[in-house]
Parts: structure tokens; sequence; C-alpha cells
């Protein structure tokens, strides 16, 4: 499976491990887009990794060292490993409150193989499974990272203080415990295995309020220095008068201490995903977002973060992952829309202009990857099914031209 590197500008936020929200290397814009390319079909297989139980998120990294990508979700309460090509299901983990709302992947332990993290969304838990010599027949054993932040919704990997090893990221949404309204990073301990719990640095310190979802990591203002960005909901669950927002956080000299808030957009109900991107080629970091709560994707365009529509009436679309899908040099998106049931993706010109392609009407989902499931060098589209009780993936029908 091909690791992606995260959107930083022009430059890709350097990560190890295995990454599953990432886009494609270096993207340079219009001019290097394959001119004689065919466009993509229309039709994306649609194939079932699971189903039968509520799923919020899953994610994919060759876990059982055969070199094809495997899956694990959290189904029912329970943490299962669905292991290439048959998906054969194995438990990993089942206690008591082990719902995760969002997960990750990462080598945490630095042994060369990946292991898995998950959250639960309150009261705020975070573990790490640690995926032993034999995966398929010897226990993962469970450790803690943090349970002090409360009202995680999103788990992100990246290198945040750009030592070359990978950080986690997390938010701590809900207004309420000793960090509330903030957004959080944490360095893996030196000996991870045996420590109580991971280094953590609250970054957005009770400036974040209105239910944060989901994180994005990438370079902003050109400094070198991967910046943060979120989304929240707001609505009636969140206290009144906060939410309804894009934001991105600057990264100080001192990623410890805490990063200035710049607001992207507000009057965006539902506000869920934002990820940075250079959506029209000029070098300079973009976001694209979805209101995940609300209606529509969007995308605004830097340094005013004008707003310009990518689907506006899309009824929530609470998952998003930006790619190159068409392996034409631009990046592309795709959500999963679980008001509409509606899985798409927006094929993008280079500069910005959009069309939608629809890929289901008769799915759900919180939760999207891309990642080449196949191995055929292509990006496929990992779904976490939630209400349609299930985990399926849509294979990239992309065929790249003969050399």
């Amino acid at each position: 499976m091909r690791q992606r590197a995260l959107w930083a500008g022009h430059r890709p936020v350097g990560l190890t491990g295995v990454l599953v929200a990432g886009l494609c290397g270096l993207i340079t814009g219009p001019a290097t887009r394959a001119a004689e390319r065919p466009p993509l079909p229309e039709v994306w297989s649609k194939h079932i990794v699971h189903e039968g139980l509520h799923t919020n998120t899953a994610v994919a990294a060759d876990f059982t060292g055969d070199g094809r990508p495997d899956v694990i979700s959290n189904s029912g309460g329970a943490t299962r490993l669905f292991v290439a090509p048959d998906w054969k299901m194995i438990v990993l983990s089942h206690r008591p409150g082990e719902n995760c709302i969002h997960s990750a992947v990462m080598d945490v332990d630095g042994d060369g193989d990946p292991d898995f993290i998950g959250a639960r969304y309150k009261p705020g838990w975070i573990f790490w499974l640690e995926r032993p010599d034999d995966p398929l027949h010897d226990s993962w054993p469970m450790h803690l990272v943090d349970d002090r932040v409360n009202g995680i919704h999103g788990l992100l990997v990246g290198d945040v203080d750009r030592d070359g090893r990978p950080d986690l990221l997390a938010n701590s949404a809900q207004p309420v415990g000793p960090f509330p309204d903030s957004l959080a990073w944490f360095r893996v301990p030196a000996r991870p295995r045996r420590a109580e719990r991971w280094e953590r640095y609250i970054l957005a310190d009770r400036d974040a309020p209105g239910l944060t979802h989901y994180l994005g990591l990438g370079d902003v203002n050109g400094d070198g220095r991967p910046d943060v960005c979120t989304g929240a909901k707001g609505g009636p669950m969140a206290e009144p008068g906060t939410g309804n927002w894009f934001a991105w956080w600057e990264q100080p000299a001192d990623p410890r201490k805490r990063w200035k808030k710049h607001l992207i957009a507000d009057n965006q109900p539902g506000a869920t995903n934002i990820l940075p991107a250079d959506v029209d080629g000029d070098g300079r970091t973009d976001f694209v977002a979805t209101r995940g709560h609300g209606r529509g994707v969007v995308w605004f365009e830097a340094p005013s973060w004008r707003e310009h529509i990518i689907h506006a009436t899309l009824l929530y679309p609470h998952s998003l992952t930006v790619a190159d899908l068409d392996a034409d040099g631009d990046v592309d998106a795709a959500t999963c829309a679980y008001g509409d049931h509606t899985a798409a993706w927006f094929e993008n010109d280079g500069r910005g202009r959009f069309t939608p392609h629809i890929l289901d009407t008769r799915q759900e989902a919180y939760d999207i990857r891309s990642v080449d499931l196949d191995g055929d060098d292509d990006l496929d589209l990992l779904v976490a099914g939630r209400g349609s009780k299930n985990v399926v993936w849509y294979e990239n029908p992309l065929r790249r031209p003969t050399p």
C-alpha cells in the first residue's frame, strides 16, 4: 500500500509510519496535468468488507505483513481486523465502552509495523493496540494514550514538531473537563509500551468552542511549520452562540506553546471536515471543507479565504478526503453523505473547478479514506458505513497507460 504525505501548501509534511488521511505527494498544479489522459469511467465497483454492525471508523494498512492492505474498524463496540483479500474477521479487542468515533494508524513503537489508534468521544479516551509478532493469532496489547481530553471526534497522525517522528493530534471538543473547547497534540514517549500516558500539549487552549470535529495538518503560511485546521458544527448540542466556523491555528517556533488562531469562515452551519491543499495550482495553501452536520462541500481560496461551492446541497457530508484520485496532477475530493446516502468524488480541473461524480446512492458514512486497497497503484475509497452498518470500499477504475 502506498503511503501518502499530508498536504502542506507547496511541500508535503514529511511523516513516518502509515498515514490514513493523506494526499498524493507533491502536487505541482495544472502544468503537470496529463493532457491526453481519458476521463475516469463513472462506475467504481463497490466491495463489501463487512456488514451488519454500526461502524463509525475504519482504516487500512498492511497489518498482517503479507504485502496486502488489511482493514481495521471499530464495529459494534469491538475493534476488528479484516484480513485481505477475503476479509476474514478477527476480533482484536472487545472491552466495555470501546466505541470508537475515529481512528488512525501509526507505527507507535518504531518496530516497523503498523499499530492501531482509537478514540472514544465521551468520556474522552485514546488508546493504541500494539501489533504483535503474529497478528493473526497473538493478542494485541492495549495501551493508554490519554484519558483527560474529552469530546474526541478527530485523530490525525503527522510530524507536528518536525523531528522526523510521527505525532498524534486530537481535539477536546466538550466544554467540560480540564481542557474544554481545545485542541491537543501528543508526542510518543520514549518507551510507549511502558508509558502511563503520552506527552500532551494543548495547542488551542479553550479557543475552539462549538464542538469541533475532524483535523487537518499542513503549512498554511509557508513558514515551514505545519499548522492545524478544524471545523465546529454548532447547533443545538453546542453551547449557545458557538460553532458554525472553520479556522486554522498557526504553529509558533516552540510547538509546545499556545498556537495562534485564524478564522477561515464563519456562518458555516454544521462545519465538520477541513483539509489544506493547493486547490487551484497557484502554490498557496487553500482549504477543502464539508458541512457534515449541514449541507455542502466547499473550498476556500488563499489568501482571502474566498468561498467556492463544490456541491451546494449534499446533506450531511460527514467525511472528507482530498487526493489526486484521477492521477492528473491536481487534488480532487471525495465524501459520503449520510443524509443523502450518497458517495461522490469531485474532479478538479486543476484551477478549482470541480465536476461531481456519484459513486453510490445507497451508502452512509461517518468516515472515508483514500488508499490503494488493491495494489494497482491508484487510490481507492474506504468507507465506514455508520447507519448503513457496513464497511465497504470503492475500486478506482483508473487504468494507467502502459509505458
